[in-house]
């Protein structure tokens, strides 16, 4: 399991990085599809990363929501 994050793009797509694998991201234009793409963008991370030999990092994101 990967902890993913969403936030609104400039241009009103919905924007999904996995902190935990560098350069994971992807887009969608609802909430959902970048959920869809996020979950196939790790997949596929994962899998390069296993392809060629790479380490890939334990999952140990957190988040903090800060009111300011």
């Amino acid at each position: 399991m990967r902890a993913v994050v969403l936030h609104r793009g400039e241009d009103g797509y919905w924007i999904a990085e996995c902190p935990s694998l560098p350069g994971c991201i992807s887009q969608g234009r609802t909430k959902a599809d970048a959920i869809a793409n996020i979950k196939e963008a790790i997949q596929g991370w994962i899998e390069t990363a296993k392809a060629h030999g790479q380490p890939i990092a334990d999952e140990d994101f957190e988040t903090q929501v800060v009111c300011v």
